[in-house]
């Protein structure tokens, strides 16, 4: 099993490029099954996840080919989809799988998902993808494990409907709209999720042929056509990966460039790194950092977008643990996020966890130690602080790491970091 080995204390500068976002690529992928004619998408990200995704639909019966000389460059090819199936061997790793029941609930009327698996952070029920699409004319139930769907009463197609969730969900939000731009009439989804992933797909949709509007906003109308047609499509930049490096370069007080990173959709991100002491800029090609002495620890809430962001709470705390001052973060979105403040404690932080807070009182430095990542976010945290710790760090099961950061320690050893991978 791989490893990271990270000797601490150097300060990081120079430009990094940013890959295409997990959170729109994985969706897109999906959506591509929507229609008989090829998909190409470029800006595809190295990923883990992506890789099993890529699997997961091929062993549908879809085409797929990767650009050997350009491998973030994707053609998914649905045209012999014979298989509408999403097996336990596949999902069991990757919740983003349950993102299929939608797309092939509205082409072929009928899906068999395993229900997901994924990080353990907490409960993320599927409770929501199941009301929203029964709303929407289908029957579902689940059996040994799998979530079994579709058309009731010997429909042909899904029907338009008006869908509220209980809470907001951006893969409730993605599963959804891609089934109603092949439902009959019109579906209006309230309280939908906002992110900028979201938005992204619903324009790779529109390429596609389907009539969407409102994406970005809470409530976003979809008027369903008969059939979709091929696109290409571009994967917006990673703003979780953006947001990381962001707090890396924060903590041990560089400057860099983040090419192609998109400042517009960090605002949350950003405002409390400025408040930190750090000087940040954006620009339509990037974003500019440069962090100088000791910061000033934050306090934030996580909340939906446009607020601070889940997937990067524990990131910023790695920069809280070391900063002057005391701050309170406040985690929202799922009960068991703070996983990864014990192996920090192991690095020398001052953390208290109460339910869903945590209280940090900032060091002045920490110790390089072995420390176990837990999930996908908290891998990038633990990166974070042994960047800026004494000694060395071993950073172990990073697979994690793998599945959401597309070779995160070549673009950190570009930077100046002393960083290797391990096994």
């Amino acid at each position: 099993m791989d490893k990271l080995l990270i000797r601490g204390g150097r300060q990081l500068e120079g430009t990094v490029d940013i890959s295409g976002a997990k959170n729109a690529a994985l969706p897109e992928l999906c959506a591509a099954l929507l229609t008989e004619q090829p998909v190409t998408l470029d800006n595809v990200p190295g990923l883990q996840d992506v890789t099993t995704m890529l699997k997961l639909i091929g062993n549908m019966g879809v085409r797929v080919q990767r650009d050997a000389l350009q491998p973030t460059r994707v053609v998914v090819d649905a045209a012999a989809l014979d298989k509408p199936q999403a097996p336990y061997e596949l999902v069991k790793t990757m919740r983003a799988s349950v993102l299929a029941l939608g797309p092939l609930l509205a082409r072929f009327g009928q899906a068999l998902v395993s229900l997901p698996g994924g990080c353990a952070i907490g409960s993320r029920p599927v409770d929501q993808h199941i009301r929203g699409l029964q709303a929407m004319g289908a029957e579902i139930h689940v059996e040994h494990g799998y979530m079994v769907a579709r058309l009731a009463g010997g429909a042909r197609r899904l029907k338009g409907a008006r869908i509220t969730t209980d809470m907001v969900t951006v893969t409730g939000t993605e599963n959804f709209l891609m089934a109603a731009t092949l439902a009959e009439g019109e579906t209006v989804l309230e309280n939908a999720a906002q992110e900028p992933e979201i938005v992204d797909l619903a324009e790779m949709l529109i390429k596609m042929g389907a009539r969407i509007e409102g994406h970005g906003s809470s409530r976003i109308r979809i008027r369903g056509v008969d059939a979709l047609h091929g696109c290409e499509h571009r994967v917006v930049a990673d703003r979780i990966e953006a947001g990381t490096f962001l707090c890396a370069l924060a903590a041990t007080g560089g400057q860099a460039y983040l090419r192609h990173g998109r400042g517009d959709h960090l605002d949350a991100v950003i405002e409390k790194l400025q408040a930190a002491g750090t000087r940040v800029a954006s620009d339509p090609q990037g974003i500019a950092i440069e962090a100088s002495g000791r910061l000033q620890a934050q306090s934030f809430r996580t909340t939906e977008y446009p607020g601070f962001p889940t997937d990067m709470q524990a990131q910023f705390m790695a920069l809280n643990v070391i900063a002057s001052g005391s701050s309170k973060v406040t985690e929202t979105i799922f009960e068991n996020r703070f996983m990864h403040v014990n192996e920090m404690v192991r690095l020398g932080a001052k953390i208290q966890v109460d339910g869903k807070v945590a209280l940090i009182e900032g060091v002045p430095r920490l110790s390089g130690a072995t420390v176990m990542a837990t999930d996908l976010r908290a891998s990038a945290s633990l990166v974070i602080a042994a960047l800026v710790a004494e000694g060395q760090t071993v950073v172990d099961r990073i697979y994690h790491l793998d599945r959401g950061y597309d070779h995160m320690e070549t673009k950190l050893r570009g930077l100046g970091a002393d960083i290797e991978r391990i096994r």
